[in-house]
């Protein structure tokens, strides 16, 4: 880290009197002087903490357990399916379900790493003055940006990637099975849907926006623990 840039860090502490880790990203970027990081640098700063964070966001959960192992975002039957599986549960058929609720969740796990490269592109697309918008937004401008850039677009590429993730998985054919045996039974007068696709796709683009706030609250949080050059410059340095 150059003199310049230590000695605008150490001013910034004295003035502030707080530590490193109670910084927030606003203020800090606040106080950097035009003088030791331009606009772009900023933006570029930025870009690539946005591009880690997104990185880990989706890594989380485009994994094994991702979202099964997950007391917060494992996902489990559609609402309308709550009869179908106490029904089932009752009648000694808790396995079936078991296996539609792993499977559901293997399907989820495997089609969100589809959205790495859709938040990759909002990034690219980002200009310098959304960059620096969200520095001095509020905590979830960035989540709030990524919202406004990619819902509909990790819909549309969620929906045919979940449903060929719920077909490879059999979270289709156990979910279809369970629900067309329900809908049979002489007892049920309000029939389940057995759609999966949208419930789980809508579960899934919950769950990494929720993962994206994470992480932005971690780059806020913790500014000055980056690791590439730039980074460095732009939100110091812990060493």
């Amino acid at each position: 880290m150059n003199t310049a840039w230590s000695m605008s860090l150490v001013s910034i502490f004295l003035i502030s009197g707080a530590a490193p880790s109670q910084f927030s990203l606003s203020k800090l970027f606040n106080k950097i002087s035009p003088s030791v990081v331009t606009e772009e640098e900023a933006g570029q700063g930025i870009k690539e903490a946005l591009t880690q964070g997104v990185t880990t966001a989706v890594l989380n959960l485009n994994k094994k357990d991702g979202f099964f192992g997950s007391e917060v975002y494992k996902v489990l039957l559609p609402p309308d399916a709550k009869k179908v599986e106490t029904t089932f549960r009752k009648i000694g058929m808790g396995s079936q379900v078991d296996k539609a609720i792993l499977a559901i969740n293997r399907g989820a796990e495997d089609a969100v790493g589809s959205a790495k490269p859709i938040f990759i592109d909002a990034i690219k697309e980002m200009t310098v003055t959304d960059a620096i918008g969200i520095v001095r937004g509020n905590k979830y401008a960035a989540t709030q940006y990524f919202k406004q850039k990619t819902s509909e677009k990790l819909v549309a590429a969620f929906t045919p990637s979940v449903k060929a993730s719920l077909d490879k998985t059999y979270a289709t054919k156990y979910y279809g099975d369970i629900v067309t045996t329900y809908n049979r039974l002489p007892t049920t007068f309000e029939k389940a849907n057995p759609d999966l696709t949208a419930y789980v796709v809508g579960k899934a683009v919950d769950a990494l926006f929720d993962q994206v706030a994470q992480q932005e609250a971690e780059i806020r949080a913790n500014p000055l623990a980056r690791t590439t050059e730039i980074l460095k410059k732009v939100f110091g340095s812990s060493h």
